[in-house]
């Protein structure tokens, strides 16, 4: 999941505006039980990985978490009537649970590196890093979930290494087209069985035939 603020305009300035959000987002896990995998909160956006229960979950989560962090922000800050907080509707797409599931892991702790806020992804509060490689947990305002597969043994220099350029980019396709992330043939079938077909297709007018 991941969501950005309108006009990439920094929504997270200070501790109060990060501990709201988690705030909400706990609230929002009371409402439609959601596993919360993995998170990283940064200025202007966020990412989430999460594992719904139920078909239908997801949506209903992601609505409720946004149109109440957008309203409690207004009220927070006075700016009531100043237009939106997010660009539009999140962006979302599922994930095979296999390698590509710890490879988008991998790309959501390692944002706070790869910005340039911290050289050390330990050093950051606001992501799930901390949590999965077994460092003293913090209070949240939420519940984080395993992932249901056991992370490699050297997950800390993986955050820190650079992501291959095939990888990166299949993740950023996904975040932009809401295409599958997996191998090809489990992408055609969630595809099929998503009705996200539209998705995986090229683009561009076919070919004519001569």
């Amino acid at each position: 999941m991941l969501n950005r603020a309108n006009g990439r305009l920094r929504i997270f300035k200070k501790r109060d505006d990060f501990l709201a959000f988690e705030r909400v987002l706990g609230e929002a896990q009371k409402r439609t039980e959601m596993r919360v995998c993995g998170y990283s909160i940064m200025s202007n956006h966020w990412h989430l990985l999460l594992r719904p229960y139920h078909d239908g979950d997801l949506s209903e989560f992601m609505r409720w978490l946004t149109v109440t962090h957008t309203m409690r922000y207004h009220y927070s800050h006075g700016t009531a009537g100043t237009g939106h907080v997010y660009q539009g509707r999140f962006k979302s797409f599922p994930i095979q649970h296999s390698q590509h599931l710890l490879s988008v892991l991998r790309y959501i702790e390692a944002n706070p590196v790869r910005a340039n806020v911290v050289e050390n992804a330990a050093d950051y509060h606001w992501s799930s890093y901390g949590w999965h490689i077994g460092e003293p947990e913090r209070r949240r305002e939420f519940e984080l979930s395993g992932l249901a597969m056991k992370l490699p043994g050297d997950w800390e220099r993986l955050v820190h290494k650079d992501i291959s350029s095939p990888t990166a980019e299949s993740i950023a396709n996904s975040l932009k087209r809401g295409s599958p992330l997996g191998e090809k043939r489990w992408i055609k079938q969630t595809a099929e069985i998503l009705d996200l077909q539209s998705t995986i297709n090229r683009r561009g007018r076919p070919k004519k035939e001569i």
